[in-house]
C-alpha cells in the first residue's frame, strides 16, 4: 500500500497541492509584521500538508488550527512514562488522542460522503481502494489508525529538516544564490517569478545542486538519531558477540560524523555530493538519513520532494533574515531543532524581486 502512496505517479499528483500549501504559508509569513518562530510554523506547515494534501481533508482553517494544537499535545506526551495518574503526561496524551480521533473520524466521514470536485487520488483514497482490492473494507478504526500514522510520518521529522534548511540558507547566502542561478538556468525562475507549469516532478529531479543542498541538510542535521533492528544472525563486532534475536540500535548521526567518505564533516558543503566528489557514492551505509536496508523510511521521497519544493519557493519568492543577533544552539531531542525555534523575519517579493509591503496579501485559506 505504502509503495503506491509514495509512488512516482502519486508524488506527481501531490506536487501542485504541496506547492499551493507552501505558497500560502510563505505569503502569510511575509505578511506578518513580526518575526516568526520557524520551527513552530514549519510544524504547522507540515501538519497542514499532511491534512490537506496526503489525506485530502477539507477542514476549515479555524478547525485545522484547533486540530493542530490537539495533535501537538498528543505528540508531546506520546513518549511519557505510562503512569495513569490525573494530570500526568500520559493522561494528557490519552485525552489528546481521543479528541484527535474524534476530529479525524468526522473528517473521514465527510470525505467518504463528499467525493465531488476531486482532481487527484490522495494517500487515504489509495489506502481505502487498496483495502477494497484485497476484498477487505477497512473499518473506521483502521482508517483512523492509518490516518494518524500518515500524519505522524509527515510531521515532526519534515518540520525539523525544513527548519534546518532555512537556517542553512540564512547562514550561507552563497548557497541560496547558487540555487537561484540553477533555477534560472533550467528555465524555472525568470524575472523573479516561477514560470507557470515549470515545476513538474521530472524538472525538480533534474535540479542537481538543489538535490545536493537537501542531501547536505539531511547529512548534517538528520532529524532523528537512529533506529532499531532485530539481529537475524549472530555476529561479532569489535570482539563482542551479538546474539541472534537481540535488539540493536544503530546511530545515524554517529555514522555521518565518522564515515571516512565525508571530508570536513562539520562544514555545510553541498558540493560534497556534486558530480566531481560524490562523497555519498562510496559504500552502502555511510549516508543513511532515512535509515537503510529493507526497513528504510517509506516516506523519504515525499519528504525530499517537500523540502525541494520549499527550497524553490524560498529561493524564488522570499527574502528572509535572522531576527536575533546570533544563531541559536541546536538541541537533538525529540528531533533536531533550534532551542529558540529560530526567529526569522520574512519579506515577500513581487515579480521584480521588490519587497511586498506587509499586510497586503491574503492570509491562508485556499482549499486544496
Amino acid at each position: 500500500v505504502f509503495s503506491k502512496i509514495f509512488s512516482h505517479e502519486a508524488l506527481e499528483s501531490y506536487l501542485p497541492k504541496i506547492q499551493l500549501v507552501i505558497k500560502d504559508t510563505l505569503r502569510a509569513w511575509s505578511s506578518n509584521p513580526e518575526s516568526i518562530n520557524v520551527y513552530h510554523e514549519t510544524q504547522k506547515l507540515t501538519f497542514r500538508m499532511a491534512i490537506r494534501v496526503l489525506l485530502g481533508f477539507r477542514i476549515p482553517d479555524e478547525e485545522l488550527s484547533r486540530l493542530f494544537e490537539v495533535y501537538q499535545q498528543f505528540v508531546e506526551n506520546v513518549f511519557s512514562l505510562p503512569v495513569d495518574l490525573p494530570f500526568s503526561g500520559y493522561r494528557r496524551g490519552i485525552r489528546a488522542r481521543e479528541t484527535l480521533q474524534k476530529g479525524l473520524e468526522k473528517a473521514i466521514q465527510e470525505k467518504l460522503q463528499n467525493t465531488q470536485g476531486k482532481d487527484y487520488a490522495d494517500a487515504l483514497d489509495i489506502l481505502i481502494e487498496s483495502g477494497k482490492e484485497h476484498g477487505k473494507e477497512l473499518t473506521m478504526q483502521e482508517l483512523k489508525d492509518g490516518t494518524l500514522e500518515l500524519i505522524f510520518a509527515a510531521y515532526a521529522t519534515t518540520a525539523s529538516a525544513s527548519t534546518s534548511l532555512i537556517m542553512q540558507l540564512l547562514k550561507h547566502p552563497q548557497v541560496l544564490g547558487k540555487l537561484r542561478e540553477e533555477l534560472r538556468s533550467k528555465g524555472i525562475l525568470h524575472n523573479g517569478c516561477i514560470c507557470e507549469g515549470s515545476l513538474r516532478l521530472d524538472n525538480i529531479n533534474s535540479l542537481h545542486y538543489l538535490d545536493c543542498v537537501i542531501k547536505e541538510v539531511l547529512r548534517l542535521f538528520t532529524p532523528i538519531s537512529g533506529g532499531y533492528r532485530t539481529v537475524l544472525q549472530t555476529f561479532e563486532l569489535d570482539g563482542f558477540q551479538i546474539p541472534k534475536g537481540w535488539s540493536v540500535m544503530y546511530s545515524i548521526r554517529d555514522t555521518h560524523d565518522t564515515a571516512p567518505v565525508f571530508k570536513d564533516v562539520d562544514i555545510f558543503d553541498p558540493d560534497r555530493f556534486g558530480q566531481g566528489r560524490s562523497e555519498d557514492k562510496d559504500g552502502r551505509f555511510h549516508y543513511l538519513p532515512f535509515g537503510g536496508g529493507v526497513r528504510t523510511c517509506l516516506g523519504k521521497h515525499l519528504a525530499k520532494l517537500f523540502l525541494k519544493a520549499l527550497a524553490i519557493e524560498l529561493a524564488s519568492t522570499s527574502r528572509f533574515e535572522l531576527a536575533t543577533r546570533t544563531f541559536p544552539k541546536i538541541t537533538l531531542v525529540p528531533v533536531v531543532h533550534p532551542v529558540d525555534g529560530l526567529k526569522v523575519k520574512f519579506f515577500g517579493l513581487d515579480s521584480n524581486q521588490n519587497e511586498i509591503l506587509s499586510g497586503t496579501d491574503a492570509m491562508l485559506g485556499a482549499t486544496v
